[in-house]
């Protein structure tokens, strides 16, 4: 489910946090490192469980509705397409999530008012209205709704968040991103999806395993560690035009963590890695960061790559 780049991310934070003299035992924060990136999963479940109480709740209203005094003709017929969405109906009776669901303890009935509020902000959006009036619905269009409900609403729902911030730090931390994963989630889901079929892991892995992702995970933030004095050498030699003591930390970090993808990453083409630490110091470091960790970069591929220090498997991984 997480792409590499957000693992890196992960990394990078942890690395900042035990550079800023934050964490001082190696294991407490790999500990911590994995706990972070586990809550992210956790907090994906409880987002799915969130929207299926939406819907448990439209379902209850909808029917609330037809015992009034003088119920409408829309009281008395409502449009079902919330409530039959095909997505919403699976997952409700998928094993997998229920398993998940259950091991997280995810629990909706004390918030009934932030349930109330979401659903009733969600009937003034167009999107819903149209959606409803669609007579010709197929798993699509269930999708798509699905999707624009997370992108429009979700994402900014303040009494979501205040809800979640209560709960953990890394909720709070993980809240944007788990809302990007659960729309290509919806987005991606196949068409075969029923009760047997299992979530997707939060570790990618082309054997499914996830294996591969964690290692990568743990072998990057413990190596920059380890190799922590031999990395500073490394950069001292490469950054002789600047003050390496005023070079800001978060590049000094994306750098270390560029040289170990270089020289012990063997399945991660150096390109990957140039391109992605460029975008990490663009959004997470200075003004200047890109154009000087593309730099350092640079001439660190060329040295590796005269002194035999890149050593790769597969074809184009150095090039």
């Amino acid at each position: 489910m997480l792409y590499r780049r957000h693992l890196r991310i992960k990394v990078l934070q942890a690395l900042y946090s035990w550079f800023s003299g934050s964490i001082e035992d190696l294991a407490a924060g790999e500990k911590q490192l994995l706990q972070s990136v586990n809550k992210i999963y956790e907090l994906f479940i409880w987002q799915l469980s969130f929207i299926l109480e939406v819907r448990r709740f439209a379902d209850m209203r909808m029917e609330e509705n037809k015992q009034k005094f003088y119920p409408t003709d829309e009281d008395l017929k409502p449009r079902l397409n919330f409530i039959q969405n095909k997505v919403l109906v699976e997952l409700e009776q998928n094993l997998d999530f229920k398993r998940k669901d259950t091991a997280f303890k995810t629990n909706w009935g004390d918030q009934e008012v932030i349930v109330r509020k979401f659903f009733n902000e969600l009937k003034e959006r167009d999107f819903y209205t149209t959606y409803l009036l669609n007579q010709n619905l197929n798993i699509e269009d269930d999708k798509r709704f699905l999707m624009r409900m997370i992108d429009l609403l979700m994402a900014d729902f303040e009494l979501l968040k205040a809800f979640y911030e209560e709960k953990s730090v890394h909720f709070v931390d993980g809240y944007d991103l788990v809302n990007i994963l659960l729309i290509k989630f919806v987005d991606s889901l196949p068409a075969d999806f029923i009760s047997g079929s299992l979530l997707p892991d939060i570790y990618k892995s082309e054997n499914g395993s996830g294996n591969e992702d964690m290692q990568f995970l743990k072998k990057l933030y413990r190596h920059v560690i380890v190799r922590d004095e031999d990395l500073n050498e490394i950069l001292k030699l490469k950054t002789n035009t600047w003050d390496y003591e005023r070079v800001p930390l978060m590049d000094i970090i994306l750098l270390k963590m560029a040289i170990i993808e270089f020289q012990e990453m063997e399945t991660v083409p150096v390109k990957v890695t140039l391109n992605e630490y460029i975008e990490l110091a663009k959004y997470f470091s200075t003004p200047n960061s890109k154009t000087f960790v593309n730099g350092v970069l640079d001439r660190l591929i060329r040295e590796f790559k005269e002194e035999g220090k890149i050593k790769k498997i597969g074809r184009g991984l150095v090039e």
